[in-house]
């Protein structure tokens, strides 16, 4: 049964979006954090362009309706071994040494 409650779409489905697009994107989260960090109060100013960046490329990824399609994919995928299993699979997250 493929049919999405409220929440699912509205919620988990773009919680994946989120942390799937930070991964693809993670060159300019890299990039705008490690000028934050070297900038410190000045990184509004400073930053601007790191930040563009890093907007653009995420925003590219949540306005793709086939990476939304992707991504719904997932979590279906996901909630299925859910409801087979009752074990909730834990993300992999993506460590990075900033």
């Amino acid at each position: 049964n493929s049919k999405l409650r409220h929440v699912e779409k509205d919620v988990l489905i773009p919680q994946i979006m989120r942390e799937r697009a930070k991964e693809l994107c993670s060159d300019k989260v890299q990039a705008f954090t490690k000028c934050c960090q070297e900038t410190g109060l000045l990184m509004v100013v400073k930053c601007r362009q790191e930040n563009t960046a890093l907007k653009d490329c995420l925003v590219g990824y949540y306005s793709d309706p086939s990476f939304y399609e992707e991504c719904k994919t997932e979590y279906l995928k996901q909630r299925e071994e859910y409801r087979a299993t009752g074990i909730k699979k834990k993300r992999q997250k993506l460590t990075s040494n900033v």
